[in-house]
């Protein structure tokens, strides 16, 4: 009997611990006849047959629908209000060469924050003319890259970095547009909001310096001012934090519009997606038409016109098309509350998942090999790792007949998995795969033991350490 005692508010004992909820999983998502779970017309456990597990599962047609969608959304909000709209796509979420073509081939441009993220996404073939650059502390090899490549925008995110970009860009012979990222004082998250008059954040600068510092930026010669960019929180659901945020910038947009005109003004990102049946993120129709609607009062208000707008989605495009696989190796049944949590431990953990670790996250979790009649139990999923906290789903309920051997999905993982992957405790990352219409192909491969091994230089190639790779495959 399980005890409630230690749960999260919104779980409860479901009807139907097999059943797979709409908004968490891909919309190809299904069982079939046998019970497996089939994502993009592939059963999970051919492909763990095939790739192994730990695995990295993408649904491209998902991906490159949500991308297409989001797309749509705001384009058509824009034009309602009779302005236009770039939509990049938030490389941070998860970049590799496949996902930068599935994006751009959707009409999306692409934003990356590092030196390694503008490698990617060039070697993708992404137009640098549509990328934009981020990042608190651009090296100026970096942003010397960036302006010799021709990206579209660098987004400057300290008063430092404007003489920086400006030398740099002078030096090239170029003149380099950029924006400038401003605090605006609010940070939402979920369904809420919280505006101050600062944010104590390394991004970005105070908003009250805004005009003081565009003055500077238009002062160079080799620097086309664009506008303001904002980013307020993640995870966010609805467009109220948005709305907020705009109208507070749109009052500093107007102000710096007296001096020259300022096209375009950037709100940033954060659009949420579902990580269990209780979360419930607005349409993303429904958060687009929020937020220009609010950009448009907000023009009316300070007599302006209304500016180009920009958004940069990550998480709400890849999130929900990847679910990665995992193989149960251990239960162990612990007394909690009067009650029983059944610890489920799987083959990976927090090297390929460190949001549960870092961040709280919550996941959800459904067996992917077979289906079962069993009572509901309360489980919590947990690594292979060294450590205590090396969790991946920290509440669920599954079948209570779950055992050694079964296949676990873990859905909503394709954004930040990857990304924050680790070779903690020298665990090779896993193989991303993915699936479209029943083929599946991988678009990154995993790593070996050998190749963890090859890195270490205090490692020497003799018979024990040959030995050592035969003996232990990976």
């Amino acid at each position: 009997m399980a005890s409630t005692a230690s749960l999260p508010g919104w779980l409860s004992a479901p009807d139907d611990a097999n059943a797979l909820a709409p908004l968490v999983w891909p919309s190809t998502a299904a069982r079939d006849e046998a019970g497996r779970l089939v994502i993009a017309g592939r059963d999970a456990a051919s492909l763990a047959a095939e790739f192994g597990t730990p695995l990295y599962v993408v649904d491209e047609a998902e991906a490159r629908a949500r991308a297409a969608r989001t797309k749509r959304a705001f384009h058509d909000a824009a034009a309602s209000i009779g302005t236009t709209v770039t939509v990049y796509y938030a490389g941070k979420a998860f970049l590799s060469g496949a996902i930068v073509r599935w994006v751009t081939d959707e009409g999306l441009a692409v934003d990356v924050c590092t030196g390694g993220e503008l490698a990617v996404a060039l070697a993708a073939g992404a137009d640098p003319a549509r990328i934009g650059f981020h990042g608190n502390n651009k090296s100026l090899a970096e942003i010397e890259r960036g302006i010799a490549v021709g990206v579209g925008v660098i987004v400057i995110d300290s008063e430092i970095e404007i003489e920086r970009v400006a030398d740099a860009a002078a030096r090239a012979g170029r003149v380099q547009p950029v924006r400038l990222r401003v605090n605006s004082g609010v940070h939402a998250s979920t369904h809420e909001f919280l505006a101050t008059a600062h944010e104590d954040q390394k991004f970005g600068v105070p908003l009250d310096r805004a005009v003081e510092l565009g003055a500077r930026i238009r002062s160079h010669a080799s620097l086309e001012f664009l506008g303001l960019h904002c980013h307020i929180g993640s995870q966010i659901f609805d467009a109220a934090g948005f709305a907020e945020s705009a109208e507070r910038l749109l009052g500093v947009h107007a102000e710096l519009s007296q001096a020259a005109p300022v096209p375009e003004l950037n709100l940033g990102g954060g659009f949420g997606i579902a990580y269990t049946a209780a979360d419930e993120p607005a349409p993303i129709e429904e958060i687009a038409q929020g937020i220009v609607a609010a950009v448009a009062n907000g023009c009316r208000e300070h007599d302006v016109p209304v500016p180009k707008l920009a958004f940069e989605p990550g998480r709400s495009i890849i999130g929900p098309a990847g679910v990665t696989l995992y193989t149960v190796g251990t239960i162990k049944p612990v007394p909690i509350d009067g009650g029983v949590r059944h610890y489920v431990s799987v083959d990976g953990g927090m090297s390929d998942n460190a949001r549960t670790a870092l961040y709280g996250a919550e996941y959800s979790a459904r067996i992917a090999s077979r289906v079962s009649d069993a009572a509901p139990a309360l489980v919590r999923v947990a690594g292979k790792h060294c450590e205590s906290g090396d969790i991946v789903v920290d509440a669920e309920y599954l079948p209570g007949d779950v055992a050694a051997g079964d296949l676990l999905a873990v859905p909503a993982t394709g954004a930040y998995c990857w990304s924050l992957a680790s070779n903690y405790n020298h665990v090779p990352r896993p193989p991303v795969v993915a699936v479209r219409d029943g083929v599946a192909r991988v678009i990154v491969h995993g790593e070996t033991e050998a190749q963890l091994l090859a890195r270490d230089a205090g490692l020497e190639a003799s018979a024990g350490y040959d030995r050592a790779i035969e003996g232990n495959p990976a």
